[in-house]
């Protein structure tokens, strides 16, 4: 009987498949610490992108790196991607980045072709949208850097196009007259579909009353419409017309007692960081109301 070496084979091909399996484990392995590298620096791209560091995001880079944006434009070298991001950042001061990495794989030893999209925050002036990216990272003297990346800008559904007329009112605004403080802050929501107006008047005893306010495009009336909610609980609808350098709100709403209000807005832009306000052919039921003062509102 052949027992002993049929038992010796079978030994063999265990020890064999043991080691195979272990090199493949190990191979995995490798495999992930490097991905874990690579993502490392695009997490350090993104916090440098956070910070306005315009050198920290360079040195990203390979010295020969390059990179393309969304319109095509070509910067080559550390020192004009970083002269880019310098100009970016004082131009967007605070802008933060939020990335998702779709895809990361490796396409050779030293070479890895990241994919993802990222987003500005707050939106940069223009039509809402984000930026479909792709880097080719390189390793370089022992460490992963970007050596090509390409900006693809992909729009969001939306109905900026509707209200674009209102991106300069995006920002935080100031107004005092006979002792009270108004501070307003405009936002766009809902991708740009909206510009949110919340408002916060402090009075000259020291109390404050706050309010927000919706404006958006009514695709029934074709029209600009605010949706206006007051502190006392009473609301109001405006029906935007444009003039000159500016706009007519014909208001309708009711107080929170329930008595029936209606008044003409007028928002006249003086330039970009000032534009005077006032309320006039104002009603609070059956009553005539005066005309509000003119006020001057300034972008802090």
């Amino acid at each position: 009987m052949r027992v002993w070496p049929k038992l010796t084979h079978l030994l063999l091909l265990s020890c064999v498949s043991l080691a195979i399996g272990s090199a493949n484990s190990a191979l995995a392995d490798d495999a992930d610490k490097t991905l874990a590298e690579i993502r490392s620096g695009s997490e350090a791209f993104v916090k440098a992108f956070n910070q306005g560091d315009a050198p920290a995001v360079a040195a990203l880079w390979t010295k020969q790196g390059e990179y393309v944006d969304s319109s095509g434009q070509v910067f080559s070298g550390r020192e004009a991607i970083e002269k880019e991001y310098a100009t970016f950042f004082t131009q967007h001061k605070g802008v933060t980045m939020h990335v998702a990495i779709d895809s990361l794989r490796m396409v050779g030893d030293d070479i890895a072709i990241e994919e993802g999209r990222a987003e500005l925050d707050p939106s940069p002036a223009g039509t809402p949208g984000y930026t479909l990216y792709t880097v080719v990272h390189s390793k370089v003297n022992g460490k992963w850097l970007m050596a090509s990346v390409r900006d693809k800008f992909v729009a969001k559904p939306s109905n900026y196009d509707s209200i674009a007329d209102l991106e300069w009112l995006i920002g935080t605004w100031v107004a005092e007259e006979r002792g009270a403080k108004m501070v307003s802050v405009c936002r766009w929501v809902a991708d740009k579909s909206f510009v949110e107006r919340t408002y916060t008047t402090t009075h000259h005893d020291g109390t404050k009353t706050s309010g927000v306010q919706i404006i958006g495009w009514n695709p029934m009336t074709k029209s600009v419409q605010s949706w206006d909610f007051s502190p006392d609980g009473g609301h109001a609808v405006g029906l935007w017309v444009p003039i000159d350098s500016g706009w007519r709100a014909n208001m309708q709403g009711m107080t929170g007692d329930g008595t029936v209000t209606t008044s003409v807005n007028v928002l006249t832009r003086l330039d970009d960081n000032a534009y005077s306000w006032q309320s006039v052919d104002r009603t609070a039921g059956d009553v005539a109301l005066p005309d509000s003062d003119e006020v001057v509102v300034k972008r802090q």
